[in-house]
């Protein structure tokens, strides 16, 4: 079922840009004109995404997720250097809404296509999560199928100071 918006929009923008290509020309200048647009059409896909030096992701990322029945999620990541994770959630004005999570991290995909960060946790009851790495300084909640969730909430977690991230944990 969430397939079909994707479907939808895939085909509507292949109508749009079929729509929007030019007619033939004569067959001199047709010949001459397609090598032109095909170089201006690769160079902004490896233009726009930069790969991310993932050596540089341990530390703490924090912020409040949208929540769907109550004022926020407070989250709390900390990744190591070794791989591994913990993950502090406090749901907001609920009585029983605090979580820790615990596992191991990796990162998946390549700069082309999107790199993502999944967490793996150490119980199998849970699931995976996945965010997308949108700088080492921050980070987005992807939905379960790993995609980008389609809203004007925000679902980002942003790296802390380092001083925020000591006094937090001693907390």
């Amino acid at each position: 079922m969430r397939r079909f918006p994707l479907i939808l929009a895939a085909t509507t923008a292949t109508l749009l840009l079929a729509a929007c290509q030019k007619q033939p020309e004569p067959a001199a200048e047709a010949a001459a004109e397609p090598a032109p647009a095909a170089e201006a059409v690769a160079p902004p896909a490896t233009e726009t995404v930069a790969p991310i030096d993932t050596k540089a992701l341990p530390g703490v990322f924090a912020g409040t997720l949208p929540c769907a029945s109550c004022p926020g999620i407070d989250t709390r990541l900390e990744l190591m250097a070794d791989g591994t994770f913990k993950l502090d959630e406090h749901y907001q004005d609920q009585a029983d809404g605090d979580f820790e999570l615990g596992g191991t991290w990796t990162v998946e995909g390549e700069p082309a296509t999107g790199e993502s960060l999944r967490l793996d946790p150490n119980s199998k009851r849970d699931d995976d999560r996945l965010y997308r790495l949108v700088s080492v300084d921050e980070l987005r909640l992807l939905d379960i199928e790993g995609q980008d969730i389609d809203s004007t909430l925000d679902y980002g977690l942003r790296r802390e100071a380092a001083g925020d991230a000591d006094a937090a944990a001693a907390e």
